[in-house]
């Protein structure tokens, strides 16, 4: 008998099941729906984040190429146009390039050089209008390397002798035989040339630009021809260099034979007159020229003791000795105004040169208008300590028959506007006169914190370091 009630009942009850596992399904997928919702938003945020971070990055870099920009045209300008007197940061806007809208803004935090370095550092943070909470910021350090560059600079051939170390960059306008050693990029420019006999067998003959009996470590950094280097820009403004050492730095007017300067280790400088001078054998130079003229004072007299300026300048009109231990910061001019060359004074060293320190907190500039000469009677292990400039003339130690000596070490650079040397050999390479074994050691210092005033590259700011955060 068919039981009506029952199969209403069991109706019932499967509608019910069902309803219970509709429901669950709908909560199921209402959980998986705001999971993927919730995904979607958070990748939203990503999205919006990043894009916001990217557009604060490069408002940041943005405004970092801009004070570059603005070092290039006003290289002392570390105030973003305004006076010396008003801080920073200095904000300005960023605009799009396609509409011109304003979408932005990044700051400059800006660090001026210390005294004795041209190394700028700007911040830049930048950030979008549309979210200036996210912020970039973008370091960059900017100087101007001094022409000092090179731990030897000359606009001669040259020749480094199989007892010669050079460490640092080397560089000709000449052709250039190198036997020796050498530790980084040593560069000519000429790509051909006529060796003279002065360089030894098999000269004079047509060689490369670069040529010798080198190790193979060191013929690795040769590279000729490079572009030619413009030595017209070592001359310095020798005016205005004597107008900073009248108005606030050192001017001495020389008188007698020429001025001996005794650096101290105290940061002081003994004046002195020279009274008389050794009796000197005459001598070839590097031209072949006899030279009658001594190089070394005898007799002196004191003048006075005075401190290294606060800008380092030193000028003296005429012939100047220098010697001593170095502390601070300076730079020592020897000229006369107008300038010819029978006029044009020497700066020689007859005794050791030398830091109190290689650190960097101790510099030396020695710009000789004429010559910078070695005495006949320099020690037989001489230490030159400093950024040596014969403007006009030769850095040389003159060919006295059989006055040899040992070591000459330079810690610094060597600019040479005529020929060089420290070491005279004959046919056979074997040294007759002079240094018979030289060293160079470049000071990386010089780059971008070389002595007061020293002569700087024309070629302006150059980046050093970039960093991002």
């Amino acid at each position: 008998m068919f039981d009506l009630k029952s199969k209403i009942l069991n109706l019932k009850s499967d509608d019910g099941s069902i309803l219970i596992f509709t429901i669950v399904i709908m909560f199921i997928f209402t959980l998986v729906l705001i999971g993927i919702l919730g995904y979607a938003s958070m990748e939203l945020r990503v999205t919006r984040s990043t894009i916001y971070d990217q557009q604060a990055f490069q408002i940041a870099e943005a405004g970092a190429n801009y004070y570059e920009w603005h070092l290039a045209n006003f290289q002392n300008d570390f105030w973003d146009g305004n006076a010396s007197t008003t801080p920073g940061p200095y904000v300005h806007n960023y605009a799009d390039a396609d509409g011109g809208q304003v979408i932005g803004k990044f700051s400059l935090a800006i660090t001026p050089p210390t005294v004795g370095s041209t190394i700028v550092t700007v911040k830049s943070t930048g950030y979008a209008l549309a979210n200036p909470k996210e912020q970039r910021s973008v370091t960059v350090r900017y100087g101007i390397p001094s022409l000092a560059q090179y731990a030897f600079l000359t606009n001669t051939d040259a020749w480094i002798g199989s007892n010669e170390s050079v460490s640092g960059q080397f560089m000709t306008n000449g052709g250039l035989r190198f036997d020796g050693t050498g530790n980084a990029t040593i560069m000519s420019a000429k790509s051909t040339y006529n060796c003279k006999s002065w360089s030894g067998s098999p000269c004079p003959h047509s060689e490369q630009g670069i040529w010798g009996s080198a190790p193979q470590s060191t013929k690795n950094f040769w590279q000729f021809p490079v572009p030619n280097v413009d030595f017209s820009a070592m001359t310095e403004d020798l005016s205005a260099l004597k107008s900073s050492a009248q108005s606030s730095g050192i001017y001495v007017t020389s008188a007698g034979s020429g001025t001996l300067l005794k650096f101290q280790s105290n940061g002081t400088i003994n004046f002195y007159a020279v009274i008389s001078l050794h009796s000197d054998p005459s001598a070839k130079d590097v031209n072949g020229d006899t030279q009658t003229r001594s190089v070394d004072y005898q007799n002196i007299t004191s003048l006075y003791n005075k401190p290294i300026p606060a800008n380092g300048i030193i000028f003296v009109e005429g012939n100047t000795w220098v010697e001593g231990v170095v502390k601070g910061r300076a730079m020592v001019v020897a000229a006369v105004l107008p300038g010819s060359p029978s006029t044009n004074p020497n700066i020689m060293v007859q005794n050791n040169l030398t830091y109190a320190a290689k650190d960097g907190t101790n510099s030396l500039g020695l710009l000789a208008q004429g010559n910078f000469l070695i005495g006949y009677n320099a020690p037989n292990n001489l230490e030159i300590d400093g950024a040596i400039i014969a403007q006009n003339g030769s850095a040389e130690i003159y060919n006295w028959a059989n006055n040899k000596n040992n070591l000459i070490t330079i810690y610094g650079s060597t600019a040479s506007f005529g020929q060089w040397t420290w070491t005279y050999v004959d046919d056979n390479g074997h040294c007759t006169s002079g240094y018979c074994n030289t060293g160079t050691t470049y000071d990386s210092n010089l780059l971008y914190s070389p002595p007061p005033s020293f002569p700087l590259s024309a070629a302006g700011y150059q980046q050093i370091s970039w960093s991002s955060n």
